[in-house]
């Protein structure tokens, strides 16, 4: 089975972005039996711009299915492979979508068909409570998914509020679900695993790194039809996620700021570039229905 395959691949060492490749060069590749395999990772390996080749090779080589299965059930983690129908229909047409997500939770939250993204500043302000605490009534009346990333901040207001309002949300880790960043979350990370979901692209003993987290914003937007800007800084890894669901196609949405709020001004150049400014509820509402 091809999810067997992407399990073996991505625990021997290789990243998303890696398989992609080696499925580029070998279309074929999954459909090999296990000596052409070995052969055409070992040429593949051997054009690659990575350490440890001969470590990936031979992990391929020596892990089985079994143990990986073994190993997830003892961390108590679950996966779904892209080739599942369950696999977010959304997140499959990105440009580079994992291949498989690993998970804690409802994973039927994933079919929900109104996923918005809530994305801002790790210094959110009270302007962000009061603006959540005003839209998110009317989005839990069209059953809206609140997707984010868990920092402190905005993401963690979201996936607050969410829920407190009994709405579905769905939290995208940059690591593996062994560890936690930042502490500060933890609890609403606890609660997000019994009553929502955790989703993550690295494995579960992956520890958390500065490059993930970029990586994980395309997650963040490519799970969601819209995604809505609180409060963004000039620069800032807000508007990385920005120019994530721009190039997905995807709708982008801002709290109106002022020229001389330093922590609105993200939200401003956002707006120049053609997200939409958001006054009411039905701002964004409308463009899902």
């Amino acid at each position: 089975m091809k999810e067997y395959q992407y399990l073996k691949l991505r625990f021997s060492g290789l990243t998303t972005q890696q398989i992609r490749q080696l499925l580029k060069g070998y279309p074929y590749f999954l459909e090999c039996n296990e000596i052409e395999q070995r052969y055409l990772l070992k040429q593949f390996l051997s054009i690659l711009n990575v350490r440890r080749k001969t470590h990936i090779y031979n992990k391929f080589l020596n892990y089985n299915v079994e143990q990986i299965l073994l190993q997830m059930q003892q961390w108590h983690v679950n996966y779904i492979p892209i080739t599942h129908p369950h696999y977010p229909q959304l997140l499959r047409e990105i440009y580079d979508p994992p291949y498989i997500l690993f998970y804690k939770g409802n994973i039927s939250i994933l079919q929900s068909p109104n996923t918005l993204a809530v994305i801002g500043s790790r210094n959110a302000t009270q302007y962000t409570d009061k603006a959540l605490s005003y839209l998110f009534p009317s989005f839990k009346k069209v059953n809206m998914t609140i997707v984010s990333g868990l920092a402190k901040g905005a993401d963690y207001k979201a996936h607050r509020y969410a829920l407190s309002m009994d709405m579905p949300s769905i939290a995208v880790l940059g690591f593996g679900h062994l560890y936690h960043y930042p502490k500060e979350t933890q609890g609403i990370r606890n609660q997000l695993e019994v009553e929502g979901l955790v989703i993550s692209e690295y494995l579960p003993n992956q520890t958390p790194q500065k490059y993930y987290f970029p990586e994980r914003n395309r997650l963040i937007s490519g799970l969601s039809k819209g995604i809505l800007i609180t409060e963004s800084k000039s620069v800032s890894g807000t508007r990385i996620t920005t120019h994530c669901a721009l190039e997905q196609n995807r709708e982008v949405y801002v709290l109106p700021g002022s020229m001389f709020n330093e922590m609105t001004k993200g939200n401003l150049l956002s707006a120049q570039e053609g997200a939409k400014i958001v006054l009411r509820p039905s701002d964004i509402i409308n463009d899902f229905h």
